[in-house]
This record gives C-alpha cells, sequence and structure tokens, in this order.
C-alpha cells in the first residue's frame, strides 16, 4: 500500500491549487477547504500568509492525471 502524500491539486485548483490538494488528501470537497481558508483570511489575519508559504512548500503533484 502507497503511502498517502499530500499534494497541490493539478485538477481542482483556482489559484494554486492548495485548498484542492487539501480536499483531496483529506477527501472532502476543497470549496470547504476554501472557505474556511477564506475565514482565516478574513477575519483571523493569517489566511493568506498561511496559503502563500503552503503554496510555496507543498509540491506539485507528479500525476498530472488521475
Amino acid at each position: 500500500m502507497a503511502a498517502k502524500r499530500l499534494y497541490r491539486s493539478n485538477v481542482s485548483k483556482m489559484i494554486g491549487g492548495v485548498c484542492g490538494g487539501i480536499g483531496e488528501y483529506f477527501d472532502i470537497d476543497p470549496t470547504i477547504v476554501r472557505l474556511a481558508w477564506a475565514f482565516m483570511a478574513l477575519w483571523v489575519g493569517f489566511g493568506v500568509l498561511a496559503y502563500l508559504i503552503a503554496w510555496i512548500v507543498i509540491p506539485l503533484n507528479p500525476n498530472l492525471y488521475r
């Protein structure tokens, strides 16, 4: 059994694929992840910075088509 890895999504991406990748990793709708990230960005204040860091740190999915 192959280990589950976190990648940025090639398929369900809006900007960088971070939310789509997190949604695929946890097997949830990426829209829920995007809404949570928007909440963090607007009300908590660290969402934009966390997104940029995740965009840099999380690698792009090497499997272009699933």
